[in-house]
């Protein structure tokens, strides 16, 4: 990678980041903090600052994963059906409080994993994963367990109703110092896991006959990099709930930067959706002030017209 590229990628993510952390109802100048600012730094803009960070890695890294796995360029974290498992779990958890006191994440994190392991068993077969089963797996995955959330929110009370519906739509209002810990160190290992396989990652996406002339095991590969996939996306989920398009957009966006090798593409696509998630929470902060509007909302205004542009110059019939 071009490190001049690497450079301007880096100063502008930091940049990003830094001004999601200033904005909002109230803009913290940097020149001139007072203990009022410093105090609303430290306890509501800094947490929410690293989670949607991590979130955001983690789509991003994600959808670049998931991409190169299913040879498909419309591939992203969500469509697995993890996100779907994930929200039931969560909204459940939400919707139940008083009779089942469990923390959120936690819950939704179990929900993602339970989800995984199912889809994984359906994707595979005699050779090991195979994209085509794993995709089916995952969309009727997702099908269900939707239909099940709206199930569970159909007879739930008024109140667990709007809680549920906020988390779904990636309101990162309740973040905290707490959340950060378990996240990064679940995030850094699927992120960890992909790096190592990176090689494989580039080989599959060259086609199985190819990878496996080249010295890899096409489903053990698979294998291991859904997992990586797999644990960010449930990681990210449990930190902040349900964010679209980061996964789907992101990887187009770095591959045009860095190209399309995974040793780069991977981290660099971390970077990237991390800064941008920081950037929808901090137009969500400060668009409709004294109102938030979730981030998961402001990424998808972002995202669907980028993506839709970019179907149209790839010419994929728009």
């Amino acid at each position: 990678m071009n490190p001049a590229k690497t450079a301007v990628l880096i100063l502008a993510v930091l940049l990003a980041t830094f001004l999601s952390v200033l904005s909002g109802p109230r803009f913290i100048n940097p020149l001139h903090i007072t203990p009022e600012d410093w105090q609303i730094l430290v306890a509501l803009r800094l947490p929410r600052a690293f989670v949607a960070f991590l979130m955001g890695a983690a789509l991003g890294a994600s959808g670049a994963i998931l991409q190169g796995v299913f040879r498909n360029p419309l591939a992203d974290p969500y469509v697995l059906g993890i996100s779907s498992g994930a929200a039931l779990a969560a909204a459940f958890g939400l919707m139940t409080a008083t009779a089942l006191p469990l923390p959120v994440p936690i819950l939704a994190f179990a929900g993602a994993l339970l989800t995984c392991a199912a889809v994984a068993a359906l994707g595979r077969g005699p050779q090991g994963l195979r994209p085509d089963r794993l995709l089916l797996g995952g969309i009727g995955m997702g099908f269900f367990f939707s239909a099940l959330l709206l199930l569970v929110m159909t007879v739930s009370s008024n109140d667990g109703l709007k809680r549920a519906i906020l988390w779904m739509s990636g309101d990162l209002s309740m973040a905290d110092w707490g959340l950060v810990p378990a996240g990064a160190v679940l995030i850094a290992a699927g992120l960890t896991l992909a790096l190592i396989r990176a090689k494989g990652l580039n080989a599959l996406t060259l086609g199985d006959e190819i990878a496996h002339g080249l010295g890899f095991s096409p489903g053990t590969e698979r294998l291991l990099l859904f997992i990586a996939a797999s644990l960010m996306t449930a990681a990210a989920i449990s930190l902040g709930g349900t964010v679209g398009f980061i996964g789907l957009l992101v990887p187009h966006a770095v591959r045009h930067w860095v190209g399309s090798d995974a040793r780069f593409s991977v981290p660099a696509a971390a970077l990237v959706g991390g800064a941008l998630l920081c950037l929808a929470d901090g137009a969500g902060r400060t668009l409709a002030a004294p109102l938030e509007m979730p981030a998961g909302v402001i990424a998808a205004l972002i995202g669907a017209p980028c993506f839709l542009i970019i179907l149209r110059k790839k010419g994929y019939g728009l």
